[in-house]
């Protein structure tokens, strides 16, 4: 395939979550969401996701979404408080692959497919290089 025709990736969705449980996600990701003020954290235990469900910004429950990054526009929501409540941990910053916005208008990230962002992986390597070192 020439490079002209393979897409970016931030053309796509794209979301991660890391240790502090802060979904951030790009900008093409929350435009395509409907650019909400707020969301609504919903986790399903039987299918093991997180979902995100756009709300007014003074609905009971909502976490507001914030600017990550003025260069990039990607956006951030905090929410540790439930991901606590729900008991997910994971070790690392992770990205979704097969993040999807269905037909409700609800974001689903399937924790079962995450994986480490190479960000992450990079780090720990750095991380553990300069720990070896005398």
């Amino acid at each position: 395939i020439p490079r002209s025709y393979v897409m970016p990736h931030y053309a796509g969705i794209h979301v991660t979550r890391n240790r502090k449980a802060w979904i951030v996600m790009s900008r093409r990701t929350y435009e395509r969401f409907g650019a909400p003020k707020a969301v609504l954290v919903l986790f399903d235990e039987v299918n093991n996701r997180i979902g995100l469900k756009p709300v007014g910004p003074g609905t009971r429950n909502a976490h507001p979404v914030n600017v990550a990054n003025t260069k990039t526009g990607s956006k951030i929501v905090r929410c540790y408080r439930l991901i606590v409540e729900a008991g997910i941990d994971l070790p690392a910053t992770v990205e979704f692959p097969d993040a999807d916005i269905t037909a409700e208008r609800i974001l689903t990230l399937d924790l079962r497919t995450a994986r480490p962002s190479a960000r992450a992986k990079a780090r720990q390597r750095l991380s553990a290089r300069r720990s070896s070192q005398p």
